[in-house]
């Protein structure tokens, strides 16, 4: 049994990283590991969201999901991030999160944090790369531990080969067009796995 507490952070709009949040959930809770599934601070005006079927829908959907707050990420020995794409960058609502942990970064808090990132757009070359390591870039500053996929796993290349952490293509649809189930919960696993070592040498 894990002694890893996990924390998993989306952002969702029309429910793929809602999805992927909850696959990663299942990976590190198969692996042992405490877990909290937790949303971002929406900051859309509701009169947008509104007029937005999928994306009133996945409010709806997660209504009743925590708000993640920086206690969590302090509580969190490793925090996977699932985000979709903006131009090549993470959404205005996951920065805006990172951003208001400069109180537990200025307090050395967010150092040895273990980390991973999925994220998700709406065509193979949408800046899914560019969007994981924008993510990163602000957890080194963190001082936290990046956990990517890489090649551990065949089942990487099945799911669309992204090393950096899965990614996925949304069809006009809202479908999902790779099957990336299983990546996501062998990244899930590699993260809490990596954790785990972590921990261990921190005793």
């Amino acid at each position: 049994m894990s002694n890893v507490k996990l924390a998993v952070v989306f952002y969702s709009m029309g429910g793929t990283n809602y999805q992927l949040a909850k696959w990663a959930e299942e990976g590190a809770k198969e692996a042992g590991a405490e877990v909290k599934v937790l949303k971002v601070q929406e900051l859309a005006p509701a009169s947008v969201i509104e007029g937005n079927e999928a994306w009133k829908a996945t409010v709806d959907a997660t209504k009743d999901v925590p708000v993640a707050t920086s206690e969590d990420i302090e509580w969190a020995d490793a925090i996977i991030f699932s985000v979709p794409t903006r131009f090549g960058n993470m959404p205005s609502q996951m920065k805006q999160f990172l951003d208001i942990q400069g109180g537990l970064w200025a307090s050395g808090k967010t150092v040895n944090k273990v980390v991973s990132a999925m994220t998700s757009a709406q065509n193979p070359h949408g800046g899914q790369e560019a969007t994981l390591l924008s993510l990163y870039t602000s957890m080194m500053h963190w001082g936290a531990i990046i956990a990517t996929p890489g090649y551990t796993d065949p089942i990487i290349f099945g799911a669309g080969g992204n090393p950096y952490g899965t990614s996925v293509t949304v069809g006009q649809d809202g479908k999902m067009v790779e099957d990336v189930e299983a990546a996501v919960k062998h990244q899930a696993k590699r993260t809490v796995t990596v954790a785990e070592w972590v921990k261990k040498g921190n005793q």
